[in-house]
């Protein structure tokens, strides 16, 4: 009833001196259902009376003699509670308000397309525009880049667009991707290391934009995984006496990161080198999450999160579906020692050649405090992307001699780059026609693959011309049989006298099935 009479104050079909009137006489016997029906007024039509002009000075009173009531009477707490609603609900305490953060034009521009208008539809529109950026000034570069990185500002759907627009980008202007890409592993890295509750959605997003950039090919694999290798390794303690601050027992959030790579783009790893690298990551990962789900604190009282048991088994389940889970972590110990000791016999037999070669190197140069040129860096990757293949490979080659065929490749490389700089150098110069120049080129070795590879092509080649010879070629007949009753009648009797005719006669035929039709035309 109070209630609708609040709504009739304020659409002035009630009067507002009657409302006040109703509330001075429920003060005066302020208890159990007076205080509920002067609330109910109060929630409705309060604000209304206290911002009033003509009713704000004695709703004013009424309100504070509501207050010194409630502390002066022993009242429960249900209606304490209701005193306090009404009360702040008709004069609500003066809240500073915050500050509008002024940004230029440009800056808002920006931040409309990315935050915006970025979606599924837009993206070519947004890319076109965002092309016609400034990206010779620093401070619009700067800024532009810095919206591509703070992915979490957009919505989680949306976080694909984001990694197509910045795929539209990358041809045209290449440092600003290595600049995002740099971004978002910073971040990732920045989130492991605060490790704060309020950081959880901007690191799930960047988890999610780092998968994204893989699937348009903007960064590699080896750099998923080792952000996959660093969630669980990364400030990781096994020991239950000494936990790590930055990843204690009863924190989950790194199991739901990984599974979000995975999720994003763990589905392209299904083949070659890639397949084998992420088996044997999905050993160390089982082992982390089996080491976190049966830590004691973790009992009867308090379970295991249902949410994050779910995540990790759907995950498994979709880039893994014929792969059987690890009950427990002494199996999984048990699965990755199997691994090591398959694994490491390679890696040895590598590693004790790779270490005969950097001490000679080491003993005939210069050290350069850990400094190379990006030429050496280069040729230092080739190295181990080589290695890794060559520790992957199953083949029946042994590591000895692709170390070897590896080595031959780089000193032909060499031999090569070093013609091209002499002859770039003295492209300018006036050569004296009595000097030779002895170029580098590599030599050409026989070996005995070179052999089998000849003789298999041999006779493949005898093999075709053999099986060429034996076919029958039919000759296809292109003249067409003439109809007898065509040539009946087209044929010509001497013993009549000649006529002159008006009409030529044609004949057209045609077949159906397999049955020749004459018809004369």
């Amino acid at each position: 009833m109070f209630s609708f009479t609040g709504e009739l104050v304020k659409f002035n079909l009630f009067p507002k001196s009657e409302a006040l009137h109703c509330i001075k006489m429920l003060m005066f016997d302020f208890f159990h259902h007076n205080i509920e029906m002067a609330c109910a007024l109060l929630d409705n039509c309060g604000r209304f009376l206290y911002r009033s002009q003509d009713s704000h000075h004695r709703t004013k009173i009424y309100l504070d003699v509501m207050m010194r009531k409630k502390s002066a009477l022993h009242l429960e707490n249900r209606y304490t509670t209701m005193i306090e609603n009404a009360f702040y609900y008709s004069n609500p305490p003066e809240v500073q308000q915050m500050a509008r953060k002024v940004r230029p034009p440009m800056h808002e521009y920006i931040r409309k397309l990315l935050y915006k208008d970025l979606s599924k539809t837009t993206t070519e529109k947004v890319l076109r525009q965002l092309r016609k950026l400034k990206w010779d000034d620093p401070e619009i570069a700067f800024y532009a880049t810095k919206c591509l990185i703070a992915v979490w500002n957009l919505r989680y759907n949306s976080i694909h667009c984001s990694s197509n627009l910045l795929a539209g980008l990358a041809p045209y202007y290449e440092h600003v991707a290595i600049q995002v890409v740099d971004g978002v592993l910073e971040d990732i890295r920045l989130g492991m290391e605060v490790n704060h509750p309020k950081f959880n959605q901007r690191r799930v997003s960047c988890a999610k934009y780092l998968g994204e950039l893989y699937n348009y090919r903007l960064v590699e694999s080896s750099v998923i995984f080792k952000t996959l290798y660093s969630f669980i390794t990364f400030g990781v303690s096994y020991d239950d006496n000494t936990p790590s601050p930055l990843d204690p027992p009863e924190h989950l959030f790194r199991v739901r990161l990984t599974c979000v790579i995975l999720e994003t783009c763990g589905q392209y790893f299904d083949k070659g080198s890639s397949k084998k690298k992420l088996d044997c990551f999905l050993l160390y990962f089982q082992k982390y999450y089996l080491y976190k789900k049966m830590n004691p604190i973790y009992n009867d009282d308090r379970p295991f999160p249902i949410d994050v048991k779910n995540l990790f088994q759907d995950t498994m389940e979709t880039i893994r579906p014929k792969t059987k889970l690890i009950k427990d972590h002494e199996e999984a110990l048990k699965a990755i020692e199997d691994l090591e000791k398959e694994v490491k016999p390679k890696l040895a037999s590598v590693l004790t050649l790779l270490d005969t070669d950097m001490t000679d190197e080491g003993n005939n140069s210069e050290p350069d405090d850990g400094l190379c040129t990006i030429q050496e860096s280069e040729e230092n990757d080739e190295l181990s992307q080589s290695l890794s293949q060559l520790e992957m490979d199953d083949s029946g080659t042994s590591q000895e001699d692709g170390l070897r065929q590896y080595s031959q490749d780089i000193e032909a490389q060499y031999a090569d780059e070093s013609n091209e700089d002499y002859m770039s150098e003295s492209a300018g110069e006036d050569f004296d026609p009595e000097v030779n120049v002895i170029t580098g080129a590599s030599k050409n070795i026989k070996c005995q693959e070179d052999d089998d590879f000849l003789s298999a092509f041999d006779k493949m080649m005898a093999d075709n011309i053999q099986a060429r010879s034996q076919e029958s070629l039919k000759v296809p007949q292109m003249d067409i049989a003439v109809p007898t009753q065509a040539k009946n009648k087209n044929k010509y009797n001497y013993d009549e006298p000649k006529e002159e005719k008006a009409s030529i006669e044609f004949m057209l035929m045609t077949r159906r099935g397999n049955k020749q039709q004459v018809r004369f035309i």
